[in-house]
């Protein structure tokens, strides 16, 4: 019986961008639920904004 692997498919959507009006950017990725089930944070480009901002994990 092959074993289950722990990897969901998650949205990252960026923290900065409502605040400012402008549209928001979205990334989809992966990760491990078993090592982090809490929720997810990267620094990611915002074309819209033209920088770095906090990305975090959608529902």
């Amino acid at each position: 019986m092959a074993k289950k692997s722990g990897r969901i498919i998650i949205t990252l959507e960026c923290t900065e961008a409502r605040a400012e009006g402008k549209p928001v950017s979205r990334y989809t990725t992966t990760k491990n639920k078993t090592k982090t089930p809490g929720r997810l944070e990267k620094k990611k480009y915002n074309p819209n904004l033209k920088r770095h901002t906090v990305h975090r994990e959608t529902k």
